[in-house]
């Protein structure tokens, strides 16, 4: 089932969203703040594809939802809700966990091409089979495709669906310059409408993950003027 949980304390909004999530096919699990979001969570054991957070709720801010539920469920694809007034707030979501973000005002278009994306995502990842190539090896890296892994040595480094997709690229391109525009099409789809600074916010949050000093890294580097390699 394509389970969708929303927490938007705006009831026009969340009336607006959930009318076109159902028009599309998706289940639609509403909640009023964070709190009853995280309750909700807890209720249905976790079986969502798909959450939409406000980051400015009552008693439980979307940020401090997206972290929560990104510590549960790796696979959990997150969205956030911003106003154009929140840039640092987008910011801090990606670096907490969140997979993407749509700006309000938005459309209806705009914000199902997003859920779409992130539904396909996380439906490839539960998609592999036995059947399929196991695993991508770089250096002491190992990205296992089978069941969205990646360790380094025996050491595993706990990925989003996002950080795993982009990771799966560079394992496919060692040593290349890859572009903001490339990942941001190879990770987010050709109908992304947000901005390029989204990969850059996931590619400092993959740093603290898979280097020893994020600050002078020895894997994931910086090409000036085109974008990021990777190097095993």
């Amino acid at each position: 089932m394509k389970r969708i949980l929303i927490a938007e304390d705006e009831e026009s909004i969340r009336t607006f969203v959930v009318i076109n999530l159902e028009r599309a096919g998706y289940s639609v699990v509403q909640a009023e703040d964070g709190a009853q979001a995280l309750k909700l969570f807890d209720e249905y054991e976790g079986d969502f594809d798909v959450a939409i957070l406000d980051i400015m709720m009552p008693n439980v801010n979307g940020l401090d939802v997206c972290k929560t539920l990104r510590e549960r469920s790796s696979n959990l694809g997150i969205i956030m809700l911003t106003a154009k007034t929140q840039e640092m707030d987008k910011v801090t979501g990606l670096m907490v966990g969140a997979d993407d973000y749509v700006t309000k005002p938005f459309s209806p278009s705009e914000l199902m091409a997003r859920v779409d994306v992130l539904y396909r995502r996380v439906e490839l990842g539960r998609g592999r089979t036995e059947n399929d190539s196991d695993t991508l090896v770089s250096g002491r890296f190992t990205l296992n495709l089978r069941n969205r892994t990646l360790k380094r040595g025996d050491t595993p480094i706990e990925l989003t669906q996002v950080e795993f997709q982009i990771m799966e690229y560079f394992f496919e391109n060692p040593d290349a310059a890859l572009s903001r525009g490339d990942i941001l099409r190879r990770v987010w789809g050709s109908e992304f409408y947000g901005e390029e600074k989204i990969v850059d916010v996931n590619i400092r949050r993959l740093r603290m993950k898979v280097e020893e000093n994020p600050s002078a890294p020895q894997h994931l580097f910086t090409v000036w003027g085109v974008g990021y390699k990777w190097i095993g």
